[in-house]
């Protein structure tokens, strides 16, 4: 982890200080993803390889944009056999779709450090609408004297909706695989174009 030295990078208005160009940083941030399997359990995994950018306007923040690209062959879910599984021809087909993507459309203030953002995500081809509920967390100075930035998010997908629809019935009813699938973000990422004194 990067040595963060906490600093004030709110001026005039709450969000001001925040103004700018960020990289997400992958190394520090986690894209991670979780669906009911068997009725009776979570399968939780994360997306390994991706990169984005937000252009945060801390003035009116309504006017930020976030752009984010996953590569759709990175799953990891802790078991091999299983990602092989859902990054194969009955889910994310990796092999002809290599990238999902998302567009950030719109952004309001939900209230404090919260803030609701509407988008596009497109997965095997299809674009469809999302909202994605985020969360402020910090802003700081490292070490080096880079202004960075972290925020939380969740969403809720019907997996169904992107032709994800892999699946099987159970015996005692119900299916082996939820249709729904929630997102949870971890998101850091440092100010491009500034030097030491940023």
């Amino acid at each position: 982890m990067f040595n963060r030295v906490r600093t004030s990078l709110f001026r005039t208005a709450p969000f001001a200080g925040l103004t700018g160009v960020y990289a997400i940083t992958p190394v520090h941030s986690t894209i991670g993803f979780s669906v009911r399997y068997g009725m009776v359990t979570n399968v939780c995994g994360k997306f390994t390889a991706f990169e984005g950018i937000l252009k945060l306007d801390g003035e009116c923040p309504t006017r930020s944009r976030a752009y984010l690209s996953v590569q759709t062959c990175s799953v990891a879910t802790g078991y091999p056999e299983r990602d092989v599984h859902v990054t194969g021809p009955d889910f994310l087909d990796a092999a002809t779709f290599p990238l999902m993507s998302f567009r950030s459309c719109g952004i309001r203030h939900a209230g404090q450090d919260h803030f609701r953002m509407a988008g596009h995500l497109l997965i095997k081809d299809i674009e469809l609408p999302v909202h994605v509920d985020l969360g402020f967390r910090t802003a700081s100075r490292d070490a080096q004297q880079q202004n960075r930035v972290a925020f939380t998010g969740t969403a809720t997908l019907r997996r169904s909706d992107w032709g994800l629809d892999g699946n099987r019935a159970l015996a005692t009813g119900g299916v082996l695989i939820s249709d729904k699938v929630e997102l949870a973000l971890d998101i850091r990422a440092v100010r491009l174009g500034q030097g030491h004194d940023a």
